[in-house]
């Protein structure tokens, strides 16, 4: 659709014909090209096929580069007819079943939802969810134990935790004071992760020893992180569901259709070779 409108703007500014017609139909001839009609309802179905920020668009620069687009490609296909080969043929047949496959899934999938049945879909997923821990923490880490003892010696004689972090922190958060902000269990790694657990709040850890060196650990805050409410999860339990839909009206059709497949000895290479299909 980009040639569409590649020069939307300046049509927006020409002066162009009003088409309004309080009688016309899905039928009624815009265009004629070589013989062939372009109607207000092909107009009507390009337009659902736009991209949403293109439908955005005032309604007669739509209808403006709609039609011109739907002419230019009349021409353009009569001139691709003349000599149609055989791998045209087949990707118009692909096309055709790619389109009709898709506008039947969206209706089944778009078709309105009752709230309880998400509702359901909601208590089955979060209905049982207890609340979750979620800690914040600041850390100070350096490559031996023995640099992290002596830090841990001047904490206790009043130094600030977020300036020895500045300070002698080889970590990313060090300059920020070794603030690792919220998080919860399964987000750190698991040496660093069982001693912050086992923390109280204001609590300052032993040396702790991880694959990155060793971690001096603050406990600033815990608090409990309720499961999500339905409105928090609405757009993806809706999602699933409708997913859901599709594959069960897929299966639903795919089991009653008469479905043939020859046993045929097919070497897979063969559907990289356009000798099969050229004429």
């Amino acid at each position: 659709m980009k040639t569409l409108f590649a020069s939307v703007a300046m049509a927006a500014c020409l002066a162009a014909p009003v088409y309004a017609d309080g009688h016309a139909s899905g039928e009624t001839v815009l265009a004629t090209v070589n013989g062939e009609d372009i109607t207000l309802g092909h107009v009507v179905a390009m337009l659902q096929m736009l991209p949403a920020e293109y439908q955005q668009l005032p309604d007669q620069v739509l209808f403006d580069g709609m039609l011109e687009q739907l002419v230019q490609q009349q021409v353009l296909a009569d001139a691709a007819d003349d000599d149609i080969s055989r791998q045209v043929e087949l990707g118009l047949e692909n096309e055709r079943r790619a389109f009709l496959a898709a506008m039947y899934m969206d209706e089944v999938a778009l078709t309105e939802l009752p709230e309880e049945e998400v509702q359901a879909a909601y208590d089955e997923q979060y209905g049982s969810v207890e609340p979750e821990r979620e800690l914040n923490a600041a850390h100070i880490l350096v490559e031996t134990e023995e640099e992290a003892l002596a830090l841990i010696e001047e904490l206790g004689e009043g130094a600030e935790f977020a300036e020895l972090a500045a300070e002698h922190s080889t970590g990313p958060s060090g300059p920020n004071g070794g603030a690792l902000g919220w998080f919860t269990a399964g987000m750190m790694v698991p040496e660093f992760e069982e001693a912050v657990f086992a923390l109280e709040v204001g609590e300052v850890s032993s040396p702790v020893q991880t694959q990155f060196g060793w971690h001096i650990i603050l406990l600033n805050d815990a608090r409990e992180q309720p499961a999500p409410t339905l409105d928090d999860v609405r757009a993806e339990l809706e999602e699933a569901l409708r997913r859901e839909r599709v594959d069960t009206r897929l299966e639903e059709l795919t089991q009653a259709a008469e479905i043939e497949r020859p046993e045929v000895d097919i070497d897979p290479t063969l559907i990289r070779n356009l000798d099969l299909i050229a004429e």
